[in-house]
């Protein structure tokens, strides 16, 4: 303790303090460096907030360099600040050469900049799910699934063309691009449990997917939360577009819409008027009634 108070005291009470100030202020130099320290601790989170935040305290540790060499001409003052110049100038290199390396085909890029960088995905975890994932085209008129005979041991997220959802050869709805294929099977079974799709699923034009085997996603999953979770909200808004996607052409007779958010209260007010093939569907067709 004494030592301690001793050190203290040699440091603050017995250093010489400052008699007279300088009158003039230092050169351009070290102001542009204490600008560039301000406006590079104000950088964000991520890879390119990373590469603004060392790319101007870099600049700005250089400028610090220069001053030390040229104004102050201290040694000691220009060695760190030297230093700390090439280290970040290296993580600067190093963080670019992250970025340039994560490449996608085509498919992924689009899909990227429409889907998951609205909802602030960074391109590394962006990876790890299409590193999962097959890119796979669908010819027109050709089935992505039959009903009562394909399994469900997929998950699908179109990226270009129109597929058009039936069920006993009646049309349901169409699935646009960047829609699941299907999410509603998905949701509706269990990891362990398996089954087979109620309805058919086939191209109207020319398609292009994007494919997660179901085995491959949910070992994902186990592995990364973050990316259950992401997946979890995606496949529940999917889910809810299809919903109400199918509300729009349900009736169960004149003047009279079926709302899938009261179908009791229809059941009671009309019970005289006979359901249509499609509303029966509907109220038995488990993927598409349950969330």
């Amino acid at each position: 303790m004494e030592r301690n108070s001793s050190l203290w005291k040699n440091l603050i009470d017995e250093h010489p303090v400052c008699t007279t100030w300088k009158q003039e202020a230092e050169g351009a130099i070290y102001h542009l460096a204490s600008i560039l320290f301000v406006v590079g601790f104000m950088g964000g989170s991520g890879f390119f907030g990373l590469l603004y935040v060392f790319s101007l305290l870099g600049l700005g540790f250089l400028c610090s360099a220069v001053w030390a060499w040229v104004d102050v001409c201290a040694a000691d003052i220009f060695s760190w600040n030297f230093v700390l110049f090439v280290i970040c100038f290296m993580q600067f290199v190093h963080i670019a050469y992250q970025v340039r390396s994560i490449t996608f085909a085509r498919e992924f890029q689009v899909l990227y900049s429409s889907l998951f960088q609205p909802l602030g995905i960074s391109l590394p975890v962006f990876r790890m799910i299409a590193l999962s994932s097959e890119v796979v085209t669908l010819e027109k008129e050709h089935c992505y699934a039959m009903q009562g005979k394909t399994s469900i041991d997929k998950l699908s997220l179109l990226v270009s063309g129109r597929i058009r959802v039936t069920v006993d050869g009646e049309f349901l709805h169409y699935i646009f691009p960047f829609q699941f294929l299907d999410s509603p099977e998905w949701d509706s079974l269990r990891p362990t449990e398996e089954g087979l799709f109620q309805v058919t699923l086939t191209a109207e034009t020319d398609c292009r997917y994007v494919s997660w085997r179901r085995k491959k996603l949910y070992l994902l999953f186990a592995q990364h939360r973050y990316i259950s979770r992401l997946f979890s909200v995606l496949i529940g808004s999917d889910i809810a577009d299809k919903l109400y996607a199918l509300n729009d052409r349900v009736y169960i007779g004149k003047r009279y819409h079926y709302d899938i958010r009261l179908p009791n209260f229809y059941q009671m007010s009309s019970p005289e008027i006979r359901r249509s093939p499609l509303t029966q569907h509907f109220r038995n067709s488990r993927p598409y009634c349950e969330i």
